[in-house]
C-alpha cells in the first residue's frame, strides 16, 4: 500500500490565514498614522468661530477691482504693501527682497535690495525715511545710505513675524507681530491653531527701545493711526475684527472694538484722507467647508498636510476691500468676486483720488479711480 500523504492546502484556507495578517498591518498603519497626526501635531487647536452676517453684507458690492490699471506689471513680485513718500513717489516691498519705487514718468526702479522673501508692511516717516517690516529681521529703516535694523528684540525675545506698521509724527513707530509661535511661511498653522499669539509693539527712536502695547492678539496684522493720532487701529485677522487702542485722552491705554464681524479676515489697514480707513479683506473659509474651522480632528489632519490648508483659507479665489468710517461703520466695499484680475489683495492705499492695491498673488499693483466708483 502506498504511504498516505496530507492533501495540499486549499486556496480558501490560505486566504483565511492572510486576512488577520493583512488586517493587522492595516490597523497598525492606521494607528501609526493617527499617532503621527494627533500626538505629533504642530498645533494645539481651538475652534475658530466664523462671523455671522454683518451690516457689511448689505453694502452694495461692485466688481470695480476687475477694472484696475496694472502698475509695474511683470516687474513687481508679490507687492504686499504700498506707501507714498512726501514727494509723491510710490514704494513697495516685493517677494524677491527689493524695495522698488515708481517715478512720476511711470518707470520703476530697483531701489534697495534687502534680500530674502519676508518683506511685508511698508511706510514713510516725517523725515521721508522708508520703514519696512521684515518677518525674519524685524523693523528696518531704509534710506539712500543703506538699511538699518531698528528693532529685532523686545523684552529680550527675538521679534519674529513683524507684519505691518505706521509712523507717528513724533517719530514713534507702531508695528504688529502676527504670531510669536509660527513664522511667515507657516502662517496657515496659526490659522488652524486659532490662538492669540500676536502683539502690538511700539518703537521709540528717542530711546531706541521697543515695548509691548498689546499682547494675546489673534494674528495681529494691519496697523493705522487715526487722523488726529489719538488712537491706533490694529487688525485681528482671525477674529474678523479690528481693535481701537487709545493713545491719548481719558481712555489712554484702553482697548475697545473698532469694527467686528467683517466679511473676511482684515489684513492691512490704511488711513484715508477723510479720516476713514481702507481695509483689505481676506477670504478665510470656503463655502461648504466651514466645518474645517470647527473640527479639531480636521485641523490636525490639515496641519499634517500643509498643502491642504488652502481648503481652510482659499485666499487666491477673490479680492475684497472695505472702507470703514471713523465710527466703525462699513460704508463701501469693492471686490473681484472670482479673482479674475486680482486676488489675495493685502493692502489698499488712497492717494490722489485713487486706490492703490497690493497683493501677494500678483506681479503688479492695482490702481483704481475712486471718483468714478
Amino acid at each position: 500500500m502506498a504511504p498516505s500523504s496530507n492533501p495540499p492546502p486549499t486556496t480558501g484556507s490560505s486566504s483565511k490565514r492572510c486576512v488577520p495578517v493583512c488586517s493587522g498591518i492595516v490597523l497598525s498603519c492606521l494607528l501609526a498614522f493617527t499617532i503621527q497626526i494627533f500626538f505629533f501635531s504642530p498645533i494645539s487647536p481651538d475652534l475658530l468661530l466664523l462671523p455671522p452676517a454683518s451690516s457689511a453684507s448689505l453694502i452694495p458690492t461692485t466688481s470695480d477691482i476687475q477694472s484696475v490699471t496694472r502698475l509695474g506689471e511683470g516687474i513687481l513680485n508679490g507687492p504686499e504693501d504700498v506707501c507714498v513718500d512726501r514727494n509723491g513717489v510710490l514704494h513697495t516691498a516685493t517677494r524677491d527682497g527689493w524695495i522698488k519705487r515708481s517715478h512720476k514718468n511711470g518707470t520703476w526702479e530697483n531701489w534697495k535690495l534687502i534680500g530674502g522673501d519676508t518683506l511685508l508692511g511698508i511706510t514713510t516717516t516725517q523725515e521721508n525715511e522708508i520703514i519696512v517690516c521684515d518677518a525674519d529681521k524685524g523693523l528696518l529703516k531704509v534710506t539712500e545710505e543703506g538699511v538699518t535694523v531698528l528693532a529685532s528684540h523686545v523684552n529680550g525675545s527675538r521679534i519674529n513675524f513683524a507684519d505691518d506698521l505706521i509712523a507717528a509724527t513724533d517719530g514713534s513707530i507702531y508695528f504688529s507681530v502676527a504670531s510669536t509661535k509660527f513664522g511667515l511661511h507657516n502662517w496657515g498653522l496659526d490659522l488652524l491653531e486659532a490662538k492669540p499669539h500676536g502683539k502690538l509693539l511700539k518703537y521709540d527712536p528717542s530711546l531706541n527701545e521697543t515695548s509691548i502695547l498689546l499682547d494675546s492678539l489673534f494674528f495681529a496684522n494691519g496697523v493705522a493711526l487715526s487722523k488726529d493720532e489719538d488712537y491706533l487701529v490694529v487688525c485681528e485677522t482671525f477674529k474678523f475684527r479690528c481693535l481701537k487702542y487709545w493713545l491719548k485722552g481719558e481712555s489712554k491705554e484702553q482697548t475697545e472694538i473698532f469694527v467686528e464681524n467683517l466679511p473676511g479676515g482684515p489684513d492691512n489697514i490704511k488711513l484715508a484722507p477723510d479720516g476713514s480707513f481702507w481695509i483689505a479683506i481676506l477670504q478665510l473659509s470656503s463655502p461648504g467647508l466651514e466645518f474645517v474651522h470647527t473640527s479639531k480632528a480636521t485641523k490636525h489632519l490639515l496641519a499634517a498636510f500643509p498643502k491642504l490648508i488652502k481648503l481652510a483659507a482659499p485666499l487666491h479665489k477673490k479680492a475684497a476691500v472695505v472702507n470703514v468710517a471713523a465710527n466703525g461703520i462699513v460704508i463701501r466695499k469693492f471686490e473681484d468676486p472670482n479673482g479674475k484680475v486680482m486676488s489675495f489683495v493685502t493692502s489698499a492705499l488712497e492717494f490722489d483720488d485713487h486706490l492703490y492695491l497690493g497683493s501677494l498673488n500678483t506681479n503688479f499693483i492695482g490702481k483704481l479711480p475712486l471718483k468714478a466708483t
